[in-house]
């Protein structure tokens, strides 16, 4: 009877779990439009298509660098501020407007954020206020920045769409915003977050993962590079490659259709801007530290110039070590640099640079080999990385790497792919850069392309049970004259363990002590296989669920259904009170204690 009743409850709940995402987007977007926007570390952009013309995806109009003349699908991330705070510009424009403000020396009190992205990764215990700075050390709320990005690009999406069509209503949009699959929940839903105060609702957003997204589209791309990835029972890894980080994950095609995940999502600080940061070290290292900072601080045309020259010279650096590389450099970076009275060569001489490169009126050559080392640090890390993965039993038969991203078109990781796995197919699809963008275009109109997913981390709800021997006698708490252990965890979810897309957990609650009238329910996250307690120092937080329950003495009065919903993007949570019926139900957040509410 308990096979039948669980067959039933699963059915049941599986039935509601899909038309309550019906509604929202899933299985199949109702919307007539899906827009998606690629926030990144370095470069941000949107695309968009129609529900009767899913896979016809426009991207945004080229956006133009200005005094370099460059022109991108792409802008910088990058939101200037004015004074008082308010915002003033976004990407190209925003660079070259804080340039003209320095070069008039008139930008003092304003504010430009570069390349903040990376904050949601790094902090460990990332909350609404945590801040990022600006170029000049100026600290602001990361979540305002952020949402001044995203309702940049909604904005200037929502004017291309204008352009193209009419009958449209802004409330027709279903947005997809991307993520790395290696953020944690906090991370995510600060993003959520951040989408809600850029006047985007959750009934109106959904969130893809980065290479995810990528692997989705590499499906339906006709390239004769990606022969075989669409074909049953096809397994590749998914290497995504953008400015902050590599975020990898391993993919196996179904014969439905679906993508199965083989393996939890991985990666690490290993993007491009790593090798931004060694070439702007290596200038640093021959002029000086105080030439450098000056050059930047009062020449910031020049100074973006000099960073838009490379970030197009980087990807064509090749593994030929024959021959010099030439960078044009702005003249008043050697003038600085000379200000002193000793002239560059002389400092090239004394440099660890001295016979590797030269420096004559604006231009400066390296020897290639030289160049390459730019790359060392990202590259090994990122090798290292992805041989020690296919070293797990569960991926080692997989025969293919799918390499997308902006830094996936570099040239130079190309070839040390090749090199170093030898015995794989390597997959670069053409505008590498553009696919995370086009396959979350995708992944809105048909979510249901990833059947499954597995578990990054241990998932568990923090409890309270009666206290017995064996437990940490300073957990212990009395109350109504019963006696408690606080803080045990309660597993829901395994790490590695496979999560369906539907799947879903069911369990009966009440509360710990008749005289309780409130409910919080604590879903704890854990990098440990077996917890114990959810104060292990392994465990973080995800996020505390608040409810009211029913006025009685009697603790079974307040007895309570909780459905936990897993495998998709975020963790979604619905709540039953038996004896009212009452019903609750909300996307996990990691930022506030109240339930109530948070399903708008």
């Amino acid at each position: 009877m308990k096979k039948i009743f669980d067959s039933l409850r699963y059915g049941y709940f599986s039935a509601y779990w899909k038309k309550k995402t019906m509604a929202e987007g899933s299985p199949k977007c109702t919307k007539l439009l899906v827009a998606a926007m690629d926030f990144g570390t370095t470069y941000s952009g949107y695309a968009f298509s129609f529900r009767d013309r899913p896979n016809d995806i426009q991207t945004n109009p080229s956006w133009v660098a200005g005094s370099a003349q460059l022109m991108s699908m792409k802008c910088p991330t990058s939101v200037l501020l004015k004074p008082n705070k308010e915002f003033h510009s976004f990407g190209y424009e925003a660079e070259n407007k804080y340039a003209e403000l320095t070069e008039d020396k008139e930008h003092h009190g304003w504010y430009l954020f570069r390349q903040f992205k990376m904050a949601l990764y790094e902090t460990k215990k990332l909350q609404l206020d945590t801040p990022v700075e600006d170029i000049m050390g100026k600290k602001m709320p990361a979540l305002d920045i952020i949402s001044h990005s995203i309702r940049f690009l909604k904005n200037h999406l929502w004017k291309t769409i204008q352009t193209r069509t009419t009958g449209i209503l802004e409330t027709d949009i279903l947005y997809v915003l991307t993520v790395p699959a290696i953020w944690d929940e906090r991370a995510k839903q600060f993003m959520r977050r951040a989408a809600n105060k850029a006047d985007i609702s959750n009934r109106q957003l959904t969130v893809a993962l980065e290479p995810e997204a990528a692997s989705i589209w590499c499906q339906v791309v006709t390239d004769d590079t990606l022969t075989g990835i669409s074909e049953p029972l096809a397994k590749y890894m998914v290497v995504d490659l953008g400015g902050g980080t590599a975020d990898i994950t391993v993919h196996e095609k179904l014969d439905d259709g679906t993508l199965k995940e083989l393996q939890k999502a991985s990666g690490g600080a290993w993007g491009g801007n790593e090798v931004d940061k060694a070439y702007t070290k290596m200038f640093a290292d021959i002029v000086g530290p105080e030439a450098m900072e000056k050059f930047r601080n009062e020449n910031m045309t020049d100074y973006f110039d000099l960073l838009r020259d490379f970030e197009t010279k980087k990807r064509t650096i090749t593994t030929d070590t024959e021959g010099k590389m030439t960078f044009k450099i702005p003249a008043v970076l050697r003038e600085l640099a000379e200000s002193g009275g000793v002239k560059i060569q002389e400092k090239i001489e004394m440099s660890p640079y001295k016979k590797t490169m030269t420096w004559a009126g604006d231009k400066l050559r390296i020897d290639k080999a030289a160049a390459k080392t730019l790359f060392d640090i990202p590259l090994k890390m990122l090798i290292r990385h992805i041989i020690k993965l296919f070293a797990e039993p569960n991926i080692k038969d997989v025969e293919a790497i799918l390499l997308v991203g902006g830094f996936g078109e570099c040239a130079l990781l190309k070839a040390a792919f090749e090199e170093s796995f030898s015995n794989k197919r390597l997959m670069i699809p053409s505008e590498a850069g553009l696919a995370v963008l086009k396959g979350a275009v995708r992944f809105g109109h048909l979510p249901d392309l990833v059947s499954t997913r597995i578990a990054r981390f241990t998932i568990g709800r923090r409890v309270l049970k009666t206290f017995k021997d064996h437990h940490d006698p300073s957990k212990k708490i009395v109350r109504d004259g019963h006696e408690r252990c606080k803080d045990l965890f309660s597993k829901l979810i395994e790490i590695d363990e496979e999560v369906p897309r539907y799947k879903f957990i069911r369990n009966f609650s009440k509360p710990a002590f008749p005289s309780q009238e409130k409910c919080v329910l604590t879903l704890v996250s854990s990098t440990k296989r077996d917890v114990v307690y959810t104060t292990e120092a392994e465990c973080q937080t995800l996020g505390s669920l608040e409810f009211t329950l029913p006025k009685s003495s009697d603790r079974a009065d307040k007895k309570f259904a909780i459905s936990y919903f897993f495998g998709e993007t975020e963790i979604h949570i619905h709540v039953r009170i038996l004896k009212t019926n009452e019903e609750h139900e909300t996307w996990i957040d990691c930022f506030t204690t109240q339930l109530l509410g948070k399903d708008d």
